[in-house]
This record gives structure tokens, C-alpha cells and sequence, in this order.
């Protein structure tokens, strides 16, 4: 074909002949960036100041490349012999990369071969997803039924409500904080350790951000959260709530949030809530002792990840707001029959299927009972660093292990670790074992031995407090 470019890779051509299914393609890791003086700018360098960020693989270096079929391919089957190796040495690939992942909050414990019958239709829910498109080939009537269960999770009426399922939690948040916009000359406050998305959103909208301080623990200041309203006292307040932050999985404390606004003059008609519930969204309710988010309280939505703790194969999510709210964003369009209220056009109509399916095979017990399990799982794993002098941190009410940042980077990607400045973190999920935190603490005990001959471990208590801590200068 004209002007087509051929991306080459590494790996041999594979025909029928010397076809090997099993064959596992080594990947390699990435150059360590360096900083400006040429060293290693990794975590060889934990106790300098600043840190170059380490970044992830070039992968047009492992890529697949798509070539045009031979003439004669249609009678030698080399074509789809080739694709039949590399999709069995990626499917392997998976399975080991499954096992050894510990640092993104993703449950990947999960069975949905009933759904596979369904894979051959283009199902799309575009358009809201309460009114019929002219579009027949949709999962309304499933995307509704996700939606009126985590409407009763979240104590909101169905005739008070409005929601979507997303396409990924960032959706989730643009939607929530556009919503916000109902205060057009709004002041969006977020934490300090609020989702990137959600600043994302402030640069998108345009909207004049304040970011908050934080505590040690990761949860929104709201002694410096009262300041910076009493700054701006003008204009009607936006806020972000983290109902489990990103590193450290710290909540907001979403009451003490409300009474701040409330003991700073801002009437329930110059303030809007958007609660990031990314993972902890669907936690929280079955902690015992847990606060609530509900829509009993003033807050004007919640937005949850549904490839996180439901465990889901393709990203996705649930948004859920006020009716009065939505209205006054949403528009009618005649080309889809529909009205147009969400962030994309076209959405995944499969997603919603794979949660209804979730959702009704475990049920709130079902649920409750994973919830408890992570959580003592996490503590497990806690305690166990702890044990072996390994300084570590768990909020309470969270499944998410913060602990000094190994200082291999091969360590970190075999285990693919979520890592920030000198701190790393493990979020225990369903299909985290406590045999496979096991292997996981003896490689990182064995590894750390090697790390610390000649010096000694990092002091990270300015990231997780000095009880926390167990540098020698804490223990």
C-alpha cells in the first residue's frame, strides 16, 4: 500500500513450520532516566532532594506490527499462524504479569465466559442512557439496573437521580466537576492528593483551582481548607472529596468537609460536592464504622470505578448525580433520538453487562465479605513488613499498604509497583492471596538485605510519620 510504514520488531517471523505457542517473549526494562549530571536518576538515588520520574517503556521497541498479508496467504495459512503465535505468547505473557501484580488497585479475580456469547454483537449506549436512541443495539435496560443499585447504595430516590456508566473513572470526575459548573464562577478545592484527573478537569474547564494541604495520612487539611475559603469568600465553592486517595488511600473526611463550608458562611446554594470513589466508593459502605457518603448529605454526586474493585476486563465506571443537576447541562439531539448529558458520545454497551453480571452473582454480601478480607489481608501484610523492620503505613478504612520505595526498578516492574518520591504502595484487592503476599514479602526481604550492606534504609516519616517510620533514627 502506498505511503504505509512497516513498524519492524524484534521478534522472528512465525509461520506453521516453526510455529511455538508456549514461546514467551522476553520484555525488557526501560533505561532509568538520568539526570542532568548523567547519573542514575532512580531509586540508587533515594536520598537526594529531587528524583527524575522513572519512566515506563518505549514500546514501539516490543511492539506488533501489522503487515499486509502475502498474495499466496490465503492457501499457505502463514498469516494466521503468525497471529495465532503471537496471541499465545501475549496470552502467557498476561498470565504471568497477573501474577505478579500488586500495585494498582485492580480486582483481577473474575469469571465471565457466560458473557462470551455476547462478544460477536456492536453493542453501544449512546446517548442517555434513559432514553431509547434510534439505535437498537444497546444495553439500556442493564446499564439502568447498575445504575438504580448503586443509586440504592447511595441513598438517592430513582426519581431524584441521573447517572451513566463511564468509560473509565477520569470520566467519572470530568463529569462530576462539569456538573459542578453549575456555579459557573466557581472556585474548585481539591487536595493535594486528589487524582491527576482531577486537575486535569480544572485545565479543561478553565477553572480556577485551589489546591489544599494535606495531613501525614494523605486526608484533605481542613484547617487550611477553612483558610483558603475564608479567601475566597466571593464565590460559590466547588469541591472534590477523595473517598480514597490515589497513593495513599486516605478518605476525607466528607462531614468535617461540609462543616467547614457551612462554619465559613457558604449556604447549601453556594456549594457543590463531586466524591471521587474511585476503588474505596464501593468499599467504604460495608466497613463497619465507616462514615457515608449519601446523597442524604449535600453533596451533588459520586463517581466509582468499575474495573477496580468489581473486577471488570475492560475500564469502566458509574457516575451518579442529582436529576436537577443533569438538567440544566443536557441537550436534545435529533440525529441520535436521545439527549445528550454524558462526557462521550458512544459508550461501551458491553461494560454494563459485565457489572450486572458482577453485581448479581455477589450481591451487598457478597461484597461485604470481600471488603473484609482485603482489609485483613492489608493489615497482614502491614504487620509483616513492619516484622521485618520495613517502615510502612494503613489508613484506617483502607486496603491500600504504603512502604519505602524498593530500590531496584527491576523489583518495582516485576511487581508493578505504584511508587511516588520514596514511597511505594500495595493495594490488596480480592485476588490478592495471602500466599501471594507471601512470596511477595520473602523476595523483598531477601532483595533488601542486598540494598542496605553498606548504608542504611531511607527515613521516609516526612511521607508517612514518624511512627510509621523505621529508619534507625525512628525505630
Amino acid at each position: 500500500m502506498a505511503g504505509a510504514v512497516e513498524i519492524k520488531t524484534a521478534s522472528p517471523k512465525v509461520t506453521r513450520r516453526n510455529f511455538d505457542p508456549t514461546a514467551v517473549v522476553p520484555e525488557p526494562l526501560p533505561p532509568v532516566v538520568t539526570a542532568a549530571n548523567g547519573e542514575d536518576a532512580g531509586v540508587d538515588k533515594l536520598d537526594k532532594k529531587s528524583r527524575e520520574i522513572v519512566l515506563g517503556k518505549n514500546v514501539h521497541t516490543t511492539c506488533f506490527a501489522v503487515t499486509e498479508p502475502e498474495a499466496n496467504d490465503e492457501f499457505t495459512g502463514d498469516k494466521e499462524a503468525y497471529m495465532a503465535g503471537v496471541l499465545a505468547r501475549y496470552r502467557k505473557s498476561l498470565m504471568e504479569r497477573t501474577k505478579h501484580h500488586l500495585g494498582y488497585p485492580y480486582n483481577l479475580d473474575f469469571d465471565y465466559g457466560a458473557l462470551a456469547q455476547l462478544q460477536h454483537f456492536s453493542i453501544n449506549n449512546l446517548g442517555d442512557p434513559f432514553i431509547e436512541s434510534n439505535y437498537g443495539v444497546h444495553s439500556r435496560q442493564f446499564e439502568v439496573g447498575v445504575l438504580d443499585w448503586f443509586a440504592r447504595l447511595w441513598e438517592i430516590e430513582k426519581n431524584d437521580y441521573w447517572g451513566y456508566i463511564t468509560n473509565c473513572g477520569t470520566e467519572g470526575n470530568l463529569h462530576g466537576i462539569l456538573v459542578g459548573e453549575v456555579f459557573p464562577d466557581g472556585i474548585l478545592y481539591a487536595s493535594r492528593e486528589s487524582h491527576y484527573s482531577v486537575f486535569k478537569a480544572a485545565r479543561m474547564y478553565r477553572m480556577e483551582c485551589v489546591k489544599v494541604d494535606t495531613l501525614i495520612s494523605g486526608e484533605i487539611d481542613c484547617a487550611d481548607f477553612r483558610a483558603k475559603l475564608l479567601a475566597n469568600k466571593s464565590k460559590p465553592a466547588i469541591i472534590n472529596v477523595n473517598i480514597g486517595t490515589t497513593v495513599k488511600g486516605a478518605v476525607d473526611d466528607l462531614d468535617l468537609v461540609i462543616q467547614t463550608l457551612e462554619g465559613c458562611g457558604f449556604s447549601r446554594d453556594r456549594f457543590y460536592i463531586h466524591c471521587d470513589g474511585a476503588l474505596f466508593g464501593l468499599m467504604m459502605p460495608f466497613v463497619k464504622r465507616a462514615p457515608k457518603v449519601s446523597f442524604k448529605k449535600p453533596i451533588g454526586s459520586v463517581s466509582v470505578s468499575g474495573h477496580k474493585f468489581v473486577g471488570c476486563p475492560m475500564p469502566c465506571g458509574v457516575q451518579i448525580t442529582r436529576m436537577e443537576h443533569v438538567n440544566a447541562l443536557s441537550s436534545n439531539v435529533e440525529y441520535l433520538a436521545s439527549r445528550d448529558a454524558t462526557i462521550m458520545g458512544s459508550r461501551n454497551g458491553h461494560a454494563p453487562i459485565f457489572l450486572w453480571y458482577t453485581l448479581n452473582r455477589k450481591g451487598y454480601n457478597g461484597f461485604a465479605k470481600e471488603v473484609q478480607k482485603c482489609l485483613r489481608n492489608a493489615h497482614y501484610l502491614k504487620d509483616q513488613l513492619r516484622a521485618a523492620g520495613i517502615g510502612a503505613m494503613l489508613n484506617e478504612l483502607s486496603s491500600t499498604v504504603v512502604f519505602e520505595r524498593p530500590r531496584d526498578e527491576d523489583f518495582v516492574r516485576r511487581w508493578q509497583l505504584a511508587c511516588e518520591g520514596n514511597i511505594a504502595h500495595v493495594v490488596v484487592m480480592p485476588s490478592v492471596s495471602i500466599e501471594k503476599l507471601d512470596v511477595f514479602l520473602n523476595e523483598l526481604v531477601k532483595n533488601r538485605s542486598t540494598w542496605y550492606q553498606e548504608k542504611q534504609p531511607p527515613c521516609i516519616a516526612a511521607d508517612i510519620g514518624k511512627e510509621n517510620c523505621a529508619c534507625p533514627l525512628h525505630k
